[in-house]
């Protein structure tokens, strides 16, 4: 038996499910470093111990295994997931991947740090951070008047009026809050800007303060806004001078004091003090030697381009001065770290920072919280944005309080590392961790007894990968879904900054962004089509094809919405002289992941399964509806079993792993590689054609077709998100 017969998909389904719901629960390994679209550990280990154990995976999968003397290879490493599961089950692993980022985070992963060391240095770094800045996170409590903490800063996009030179408040909408975890719903008031709780959000009466009416809903309309002063109608963003300025309207706090008395959140409007604070800092900003805080300028991009629409042509420009101030002290605490291991750690802690604290970090009204800026896969530009406690807030129970600080990060971080050495499993249907003891997750073994297999980590594109055949046990790999993640765009947010404190990295940072011609993503702005997407993606195939040992399995995740981009997979397959012996269905995304709700998008994955052999006709290979809709109908009962609902758009991505394999079937036995990429997809296109319709498969399966809606918005207020239509490929 292989992974085509032992793989379990409703048990492996419902580990996914359970794993991308809350991934630092079960995989806490992911609290590196964001990273995008991550494919769920549950579902490699599954896949790994599928193919090389030889018992039900139900048995194998929550006990240990040392796949000793196997050697995996990833050649679209990313966030690391399959290279992590490989060498936690004691395989060689070998990974490449070109972006600077990805080599780095995974490296982070798989390096050896000394727990205790790291903890000190952080809490040193933290503790200073407090002496230094501890005031400008302060403010006055309402109820006790004793200084506490504050949890988020919440301002609101100002433009002036070119008419009467007001500034004008770029409300979308005056919701602060709903009563989902406070008492009642807070409004805004849009006159004095008073925050009043309300019984009725829709009906929310007069201003507690001035006597002026509430409102849901603000002034600022999809980049049209009144002025108060004058009446008069102005687009914005205006960005001639640069980025909007923004003003301070609203501050959630902490008291320990008074939070036994007191019920929900603490929210307050902002006095003078709170201003003077902030403009202490802006000060003191403006006087220090920044020696760490980058002035590299954001080059244009099919994501970054929305940065430059609204004023922003420096990353710097996307913190505040009280931001960079903290920053760039972090940054110098850092700095002096002696310990090779903490210091990496510490500048990838404070690289993962800057995601909560900059200038398009959104409050989610609702949960009351801080959303990162990657909760969305792009740069999502809202009209309001939180400020989050930067050193972070520790409760008396040493847990941290609120969001986006250090004492998070720190914490996560550890938890991560903590679990490289303990990995675990949770069973279905339980909270149970069963520690795999003996199982390690590493580039050096944490005890003696344990033997250390090899971590061989490549910043380069795997086009050019030169490795000897028969030399590798296995492919598994989570590749680029076309045009889906901007990764190389998104990252060098982070990039900008860390390539100054990563003083290990050498020359592999040496370039000043991580964006490569070379990346095998589609890119309007950089001229990369379809065609340099198959193009890489086949070299890549044809490469790590060659290397495997006879028989051996070349396993990868794939889903997109648009038929068309199956096709680079296809030719890809075909040019590599695999053939495609097994497609399997797997939840890899959460429903509610901000960048798919309200879509038509799927959670589920194909996994194609594919092997280099001259057994392609003895495949089965379907053709009418009846017999598609009959597979697909499968798979969603399998996936149903492990607790998954499909939608449409699920079904529809099941039916375009089975057309996608069929058309491999079709065309392997007279596939001609040395034809020109365009004759290949078009010979791809046209066999697909002849196929079923997907959504005819669908309709069939009891399943109607999905129609695309805009992505939801997270509260009133921010501008809703709405994604560009996707253009045809």
């Amino acid at each position: 038996m292989s992974l085509e017969d032992r793989f379990d998909v409703p048990l492996v389904s419902a580990l996914a499910l359970r794993e991308k719901a809350i991934q630092q629960n079960y995989r806490p390994i992911i609290a590196v470093h964001k990273w995008f679209a991550r494919r769920p550990g549950t579902l490699f280990r599954g896949l790994l111990l599928a193919e090389f154990v030889d018992a039900a995976l139900s048995e194998s999968f929550f006990v240990s295994h040392q796949l000793h003397g196997r050697r995996i290879a990833d050649p679209f490493m990313g966030g690391g997931t399959p290279l992590i599961e490989a060498n936690r089950l004691g395989a060689d692993v070998a990974g490449w991947d070109i972006n600077p980022m990805a080599w780095w985070i995974v490296g982070r992963e798989l390096e050896y740090l000394d727990l205790d060391e790291y903890a000190e240095a952080g809490s040193a770094l933290v503790n200073e951070l407090r002496t230094e800045l501890g005031a400008q996170y302060e403010t006055e409590c309402s109820g006790c008047d004793r200084m506490v903490p504050v949890k988020y800063f919440l301002w609101v996009k100002t433009q002036p009026c070119d008419t009467c030179a007001r500034d004008i408040d770029l409300f979308p909408g005056y919701l602060l809050a709903t009563n989902a975890r406070h008492p009642s719903p807070v409004l805004v008031c849009g006159a004095c800007g008073e925050l009043n709780e309300v019984a009725d959000r829709d009906a929310p009466g007069d201003c507690s303060a001035c006597g002026s009416p509430l409102h849901l809903r603000g002034p600022a309309r999809r980049g049209t806004v009144d002025c108060p002063g004058c009446g008069a109608e102005k687009k914005f963003p205006q960005t001639a001078n640069g980025p909007l300025e923004h003003r301070m309207f609203a501050i959630e706090y902490h008291c320990p004091s008074c939070r036994s008395s007191h019920k929900g959140r603490f929210f307050k409007k902002p006095g003078p003090k709170d201003l003077q604070r902030y403009e202490a800092a802006k000060e003191r900003w403006l006087e220090l030697d920044a020696k760490y805080v980058p002035d590299d300028s954001i080059p244009p991009g099919d994501e970054s381009s929305r940065l430059l629409r609204w004023g922003y042509r420096r990353y710097r420009q996307m913190f505040n001065p009280r931001q960079l101030l903290g920053l760039e002290l972090s940054c110098q605490l850092i700095a002096e770290q002696t310990n090779p291991a903490v210091q990496n750690a510490l500048a990838t802690n404070l690289s993962d920072l800057l995601r909560y604290n900059n200038l398009l970090v959104r409050y989610d009204t609702a949960s009351l919280k801080a959303l990162d800026l990657f909760s969305v896969h792009g740069f999502p530009v809202g009209l309001v944005r939180c400020e989050c406690n930067l050193p972070g807030i520790s409760a008396d129970n040493g847990q941290p309080v609120g969001s986006g600080g250090w004492t998070n990060i720190l914490k996560k971080y550890r938890s991560a590392k903590e679990y490289c050495l303990r990995p675990f499993e949770v069973t279905p249907g339980s909270r149970t961790r069963m520690y795999t003891t003996g199982e390690w997750i590493g580039d050096r073994s944490p005890a003696a007894e344990h033997a250390d297999r090899s971590v061989d980590l490549t910043c380069a594109s795997a086009t050019a990968v030169d490795l000897p055949s028969g030399s590798l046990d296995g492919v598994f790999t989570d590749p680029p879904y076309y045009d889906s993640v901007q990764y190389a765009e998104l990252m060098d947010f982070c990039y900008v900054w860390l390539r100054r404190l990563a003083q290990s990295a050498g020359e592999t940072f040496a370039r000043p962004s991580t964006r490569n011609p070379d990346e095998l993503t589609g890119n309007d702005t950089a001229g990369r089509d379809l065609e340099h997407f198959t193009d890489g993606v086949s070299a890549v195939y044809c490469r790590l094809a060659e290397a495997l040992k006879p028989g051996a399995p070349f396993a990868f995740t794939y889903h997109h919405n648009r038929p068309a981009a199956y096709r680079p997979i296809a030719v890809a397959i075909l040019d590599a002289g695999l053939v495609a012996t097994a497609t399997l269905p797997c939840p890899a995304e959460m429903s509610g992941s901000i960048h798919i709700s309200g879509t038509s998008s799927s959670i589920i994955d194909t996994v194609f399964v594919c092997r280099v052999t001259d057994d392609a006709a003895k495949h089965e290979v379907p053709r009418d509806t009846e017999a598609f809709a009959r597979l697909v109908s499968r798979d969603l009962e399998q996936l149903r079993a492990g607790g998954v609902k499909p939608t449409p758009g699920d079904a529809r991505c099941v039916a375009l792993g089975h057309l996608t394999r069929a058309t491999i079937l079709i065309l392997h036995a007279a596939w001609d590689r040395t034809s020109a990429t365009s004759e290949k997809l078009a010979m791809v296109a046209r066999t697909m054609a002849d196929l079923p319709a997907t959504d005819e498969i669908v309709t069939l399966c009891g399943l109607v077709k999905p129609q695309p809606t805009d992505v939801a918005q997270v509260d009133f207020l921010e501008e809703p998100i709405r994604e560009p239509e996707p253009t045809p490929i």
